[in-house]
């Protein structure tokens, strides 16, 4: 009987110290990160039979299990990872507004600088100095657009890092994880629950997820089997696969990720990635960073372009028309590593681009596909918005031709188009004489001296290179109602007196051609705009510009570059053409467009952030510790294990007084 009773107190004393020790254990962590509390689970001893019944023998420690929702952990887990992935996308998108600064340091303000030099040429068209000040704007606006690509290129580079070491602490992760789970299986053998070592192995997890969200489930040993998206095994049991960063297929300057194990090496799914910073960061490469780029590229094409064009409308002060200020890479076709090669290595199909609008050139890129329904026709995928077209050799999309080449592309080839991601980084100005400034039209027009009508010449400038200034022309009128004829010198008709004059509207002459001498010429190319009303026999003389030192009908038209809707222009699919935007307007547009993103990215990333708090919070209440209820625990365990004392010196005295009656 004593022998009984000295056993129960001795269960009880062992059973209340080991409560008494995971509750001071539960203490101590209570700040641990991923410290799950844990709890002495009792039950009762084998009773004994006595006569008359059974008798209890005391109580057992059955197990020391950890407080744990598996629910409210997957989602804490979850919205952390979602959390990250916006903070990265966040951070990023900060990166790229820096490029669009507002004020005198924007694109904008430089590509207007410089049109607003040319102010001071029209005012002195012959005066070098405002021209060398004008050629100075020009360059000015050049460096501001490669800077502005050089900061998106070194934006790409600094993603590049990011992702290199997320990626190695990814690998560092996952090769913890697999051997949290290596320790676990050598201790199944046990038989209990390996408290410590599953608190390691969920924040192992928790900080993975926080990298690149995955995909978990326990198989029948206990081990904790770690998937990508796509189905990528990262971790299985003991062993881990190993991410990398490698440079993308259809774009080596971007990252992609790769799945390898000690086998094969297998592409990650970059758009499936819905969680972790690793996914911000290619999301901000593959979205925002190439909007920004092809914004840049398509307003520096645009502007280089359209300031051209009407250069070589012009001639300079030497009488010849005018070379080009600026000058711009081809459009860059960038083919797919998996295209097929020829044995030195080189691709064995090309595909080129060439520009025949600036002014149609999409802020976008677009991907070169073979469409599998039919021999020589390809699908060609805006990836701005998405829109598919099918297109083959020679076909003119968005301001530039496909130029497939020969031999023709494989159908298993396929090409990322870039019209402008490269324009901003290759602009340069190539115009260095202030006398090539071209700011002298090439014709000039004069008023007979014999007009009744009150109509006068305002201006008279050249619309086309193609314009043939040797070629004398007059506008003479048939009626009093503007009707009028275009002659050439020896007044014969060149075009028809149908053509009707408007108030306020200038007389375009095109496609016009006249045979002098068994020479055809072309007269299209010039516009006249005239004051007042011409009367019927009003005569307007057009011929070649004798005096360029003194004319500014040409830098009067660039200057005019300033109000005029050059980028951005579409066309739809009845061949209606969108106006556009003038160059500010656009670069005001880039500088808006990414301030709304950069405010839906914080906004994003605050209510993804508080989400992931209160899934914390959650996580927290179901399995971390309160320090007041652990006190509580402490004293009632106290209390037990004092009277288990108790019960022990009961047993003992019941002992010593057998002893001396049988004695």
């Amino acid at each position: 009987m004593a022998s009984a009773l000295l056993t129960v107190g001795m269960r009880t004393v062992a059973a209340n110290y080991a409560a008494l020790q995971t509750t001071g254990n539960n203490i101590a962590n209570a700040n641990v990160e991923g410290y799950s509390r844990q709890r002495v689970e009792f039950s009762a001893a084998q009773s004994r039979a006595v006569l008359g019944g059974f008798v209890g023998m005391g109580v057992d420690v059955k197990a020391i299990t950890r407080e744990y929702d598996s629910l409210r952990a997957r989602e804490a887990t979850q919205t952390q990872s979602v959390a990250k992935m916006d903070e990265a996308r966040l951070r990023g998108l900060e990166q790229i507004e820096k490029v669009f600064p507002v004020g005198t340091a924007g694109l904008g303000q430089a590509a207007s600088a410089f049109l607003n030099s040319l102010a001071d040429v029209v005012s002195r068209p012959a005066d070098i100095p405002a021209r060398q000040v004008a050629l100075a704007r020009a360059g000015d606006s050049v460096s501001r657009f490669r800077e502005a690509a050089q900061r998106l290129d070194e934006a790409q580079k600094a993603i590049n890092e990011s992702v290199d070491a997320e990626v190695a602490m990814v690998n560092q992760l996952a090769t913890g994880i697999a051997d949290v789970n290596g320790r676990m299986a050598r201790m199944q053998v046990l038989q209990y629950p390996m408290n410590d070592l599953l608190d390691e192995r969920e924040r192992l997890l928790v900080r993975l997820n926080e990298l690149v969200q995955t995909n978990n489930f326990t198989s029948q040993d206990g081990s904790l089997q770690v998937l990508l998206p796509g189905g990528h095994i990262l971790v299985n049991g003991d062993s881990a696969s190993r991410l990398q960063r490698v440079p993308d297929p259809d774009d080596s300057s971007r990252s992609a990720l790769e799945c390898a194990d000690a086998r094969t090496a297998r592409a990650v799914d970059t758009t499936a990635l819905a969680g972790g910073s690793l996914a911000g960061w290619i999301r901000v490469q593959n979205e925002d960073l190439v909007a920004a780029r092809n914004a840049v590229g398509q307003m520096a094409a645009a502007f280089a372009s359209a300031v051209n064009e009407q250069q070589a409308n012009g001639i300079d002060l030497r009488s010849v028309n005018g070379g080009p200020i600026f000058a711009l890479a081809d459009p860059r076709v960038v083919p797919a590593t998996t295209n097929q090669r020829l044995s030195n290595g080189a691709f064995k199909a090309e595909v080129s681009l060439t520009v025949t609008d600036a002014s149609q050139l999409a802020a976008s890129d677009y991907s070169l596909r073979s469409d599998s329904g039919a021999s020589g026709v390809w699908t060609l995928t805006r990836l701005s918005d998405g829109l598919v077209r099918s297109v083959i050799d020679g076909d003119e999309v968005d301001g530039f031709v496909i130029n497939l080449g020969s031999p023709p592309p494989a159908d298993t080839d396929r090409f990322l188009l870039q019209p402008v991601g490269a324009a901003a980084s290759s602009i340069k100005r190539v115009l260095d004489d202030p006398r090539g400034l071209a700011a002298a039209s090439p014709v000039a027009a004069q008023a007979a001296s014999t007009n009744t009508g009150t109509g006068t010449i305002e201006s008279v400038r050249a619309t086309s290179p193609r314009f043939d200034p040797t070629l004398a022309v007059k506008i003479v009128f048939t009626t009093d109602d503007g009707a009028y004829e275009v002659r050439d010198k020896n007044n014969t008709v060149i075009a028809p007196a149908s053509r009707q004059w408007v108030a306020g509207q200038p007389i375009v002459i095109p496609g016009s051609t006249v045979t002098q001498n068994g020479v055809t010429r072309e007269v299209d190319g010039f516009e006249l705009q005239l004051n007042g009303v011409p009367r019927m026999d009003d005569v307007f003389d057009v011929a070649r510009n004798a005096y360029p030192a003194s004319s500014n009908g040409n830098a009067l038209a660039m200057l005019n570059l300033r109000d005029v809707t050059f980028v951005g222009r579409t066309v739809d699919a009845e061949g209606l053409v969108d106006a556009g935007r003038t160059i500010s307007d656009a670069y005001a547009s880039a500088v808006g467009s990414v301030g709304v993103s950069v405010q839906r990215a914080r906004t994003a990333s605050e209510i993804s952030s508080g989400v992931a708090l209160q899934a914390e919070a959650a996580r927290s209440e179901a399995s971390g510790v309160n320090l007041e209820e652990e006190a509580a625990r402490l004293l009632h365990f106290q209390q037990s294990y004092q009277a288990g004392a108790k019960v022990l010196q009961a047993a003992q005295s019941v002992f010593d007084s057998l002893l001396q009656t049988l004695g």
